[in-house]
């Protein structure tokens, strides 16, 4: 049996390929992150938010900054290109911006957790808002992080030559 040379593309190639598949990701990725972080904005100024006790206001103020840095990790890689278009370093930034969606993607996951906490702690006044989010928590580990490494490890295939390190579309 031969083994699959898989795509026949240039250096060049693959990374404006990469660069295509990164940004339609990021595109989706954005899209949610900037829904959620204008609610979380918005919040302060509800009128509930002043009955708020010190636990929930400050979860409130780490929510709002994980939202934060999640959008700039995940806007990030836009920026990266713009900077960089030209001057040919389209790997390299493909590199980077990958590395900043990864980060952005463990950010957002806070965030996420964040929000889901106050929310609960919110609407539940007890500490089943803490169950639940452990086990929404454990949920997105499983999607967004165990499954894929989970079918990284049962890909048996041999990376060809001229594949990135991880790569293997």
């Amino acid at each position: 049996m031969s083994a699959d040379r898989g795509r026949q593309e240039t250096h060049e190639e693959r990374a404006d390929r990469q660069w295509a598949e990164l940004l339609q990701e990021l595109r989706v990725a954005q899209t949610g992150v900037q829904l959620l972080f204008g609610f979380l904005l918005a919040v302060v100024f509800q009128e509930r938010f002043t009955e708020l006790v010190d636990v929930d206001r400050t979860i409130y103020v780490v929510t709002v900054m994980l939202g934060a840095a999640t959008a700039a990790s995940l806007i990030g890689p836009v920026a990266c290109h713009r900077l960089l278009t030209g001057r040919r370093m389209k790997a390299e930034t493909v590199v980077w911006a990958s590395r900043l969606t990864v980060l952005g993607l463990v950010l957002l996951f806070c965030t996420m957790c964040s929000t889901l906490l106050l929310i609960m702690r919110v609407a539940l006044h007890n500490s089943l808002a803490l169950w639940l989010v452990g086990g929404m928590a454990l949920w997105f580990v499983l999607c967004w992080f165990v499954f894929p490494v989970w079918a990284l490890a049962r890909d048996r295939r041999l990376p060809t030559e001229d594949e990135d390190e991880g790569e293997r579309s």
